[in-house]
């Protein structure tokens, strides 16, 4: 599976939640999509990247639920956990932690 195609299943999950789809109301998903892709096979190979999430204005527990989303698409993609542990860092903002 592509990062994209992960992507792809990780919006779903953020569109399909009441308190967090409000926030993509006119947002061009595909472009969003794309972006998340290039960060999120950066982050996996442990290359720095920005968080685009963070420019919504959501919550610090919305933040951290989109990035428990992304977590179990991961998980059920059966990405190695390491690789799972540093997604999660870089879109939490803990890029090089």
């Amino acid at each position: 599976m592509t990062a994209q195609e992960a992507v792809g299943q990780w919006l779903r999950l953020v569109v399909a939640d009441a308190e967090l789809s409000p926030y993509l109301i006119g947002v061009d998903l595909e472009r969003l999509g794309a972006h998340l892709a290039a960060g999120l096979a950066a982050a996996l190979e442990g290359q720095p990247t920005t968080d685009p999430w963070r420019g919504f204005g959501l919550s610090e527990e919305q933040h951290r639920r989109i990035v428990d989303y992304l977590a179990g698409v991961l998980w059920a993609l059966d990405v190695p956990d390491d690789r799972i542990a540093r997604a999660r860092r870089a879109f939490a903002g803990e890029v090089g932690a």
